[in-house]
């Protein structure tokens, strides 16, 4: 009727009965917070085999059929699951025999399994799930709830070359968790754990791959470690020299590389409050030299000493970090520890570089040397307090238990004991020739003059 006047109330039961009649699908497919992704790689032949199992609830953008009071129709659902696979996941996923790309696989097989099933476990049992026995087609269950297992199939040259892969299945989820087994003709099967997208991934590594990953892992974690840098930073300010400096960070380089090593071994304890202590001892290193600093007179001889043992704590701290990266290392685990190694002092380089002639127009220009000395060590100091404050506070919720008292406690303790004796009797050895070489430069050059 022309004039009439549309009332707010009206519109609001206009848009209630727009809402209720749209079709519960539409909304139901939301992004799913949690997803893991279980898949194995298997090159046989001339071909390559990729078995993957993904939560069905990830294909969002996929209307699967639905019987009674929404149950998934097992029946009807064949053709979308080959197509959602395609989009989802082999879409997303790039494989590489040696530097060129697989083209795109062909889908073997599909099926539907529900969350209780444990077929993935190996891959025997995962091929023999797939290629077997379907659901019955009266199984009661929603959509969201089961697995999509697919096995895919690529052309290869031959199973021997070198694969990579790159999954880039992160839009899955908020947070997607790839959990990938990678068997090659040689029997040694390699496991990965990726959190979101790893970017390229070498399923096995030859030992230069391995390495140049490994040292620019080290370079950008020490160039990352503002506690690493802190500490580095105190080391520089009163020593300003590279010839000064170098027994130094040699002793710091030493001792890290050496529990660095240690933990990549398993020699290390794997008690949950471990980690808390090793961070809150390297803020405890910070305050210690940035304290000794302030009160001046240390000497190098000293600084070197006590590198060293604050060294070895450091060392724990690169070994964290390291730890889920070891997976990329292939059968080059020692390749890949030292590559590792060089990467961090690549790293300590950089920042000396960068370090020792800014504090040398610092305390020319614009502030004397020891109030310099004093201020910024003591800004140090504050920043390394708090983090010992706050790391103390995360270390007090465990509670810590005393190793029993036995035979294996003590070969460990001897081997650890037995260790440090020799290394530091080579350190010894190395700075005293260093120092013999020193006296004996300076008296010629005495006896010149």
């Amino acid at each position: 009727m022309p004039g009439k006047i549309v009332t707010p109330r009206a519109i609001a039961a206009l848009a209630a009965a727009l809402f209720l009649a749209l079709p519960f699908g539409a909304v139901a497919h939301n992004i799913p917070n949690d997803v893991t992704v279980q898949a194995f790689v298997k090159p046989a032949g001339e071909q390559l085999h990729l078995l993957v199992r993904v939560p069905l609830k990830a294909m969002r953008d996929v209307e699967f059929p639905e019987r009674g009071p929404g149950y998934l129709d097992l029946a009807r659902v064949d053709a979308l699951l080959r197509d959602a696979a395609t989009l989802w996941i082999s879409d997303a996923i790039e494989l590489y025999e040696g530097d060129t790309r697989l083209p795109g696989p062909r889908v073997v097989e599909t099926r539907v399994s529900l969350e209780s099933d444990k077929s993935f476990a190996s891959y025997e049992e995962a091929s023999a799930h797939v290629t077997g026995a379907r659901l019955p087609g009266d199984t009661a269950v929603y959509w969201n709830q089961v697995m999509l297992d697919v096995l895919f199939e690529y052309p290869i040259h031959s199973d021997r070359s070198e694969f990579s892969i790159h999954p880039g299945l992160a839009r899955l989820g908020l947070r997607v968790v790839t959990v990938l087994r990678f068997l090659p003709p040689s029997g040694v099967v390699r496991a990965f754990e990726f959190l979101g997208d790893p970017g390229l991934v070498r399923l096995d590594p030859r030992w230069r791959q391995a390495a140049l990953r490994f040292v620019e892992s080290g370079f950008l974690h020490i160039l990352d470690g503002t506690d690493h840098l802190l500490f580095l930073f105190c080391l520089v300010i009163p020593f300003r020299r590279f010839r000064t400096l170098i027994p130094v960070v040699t002793s710091f380089t030493v001792a890290h590389s050496i529990t660095l090593i240690a933990s990549a071994y398993n020699l290390g304890p794997d008690s949950l409050w471990f980690p808390p202590l090793i961070e809150t001892l390297i803020a405890i290193s910070i305050v210690y030299m940035a304290l000794e600093n302030i009160v001046g007179g240390c000497s190098v001889q000293r600084r070197w000493m006590i590198t060293f043992g604050f060294g070895l704590v450091h060392g724990f701290g690169f070994s964290f970090a390291l730890r889920q990266t070891l997976q990329f290392a292939g059968s080059h685990l020692l390749t890949s520890l030292l590559s590792f190694n060089v990467g961090v002092e690549l790293g300590q380089l950089l920042a000396l570089v960068l370090l020792i002639p800014l504090l040398e127009l610092l305390f020319r220009f614009v502030v004397a040397e020891r109030v310099g000395t004093i201020i910024l060590s003591a800004l140090v100091a504050h920043t390394g307090w708090h983090w010992m404050i706050e790391r103390a506070d995360r270390l007090s919720q465990f509670q810590f238990q005393w190793p029993a008292l036995n035979a294996a406690l003590l070969a460990s303790a001897m081997r650890w004991l037995m260790l440090l004796v020799i290394l530091a009797g080579l350190v010894w050895l190395v700075f005293a020739v260093l120092r013999h070489r020193a006296e004996h430069s300076a008296a010629d050059k005495a006896a010149q003059m």
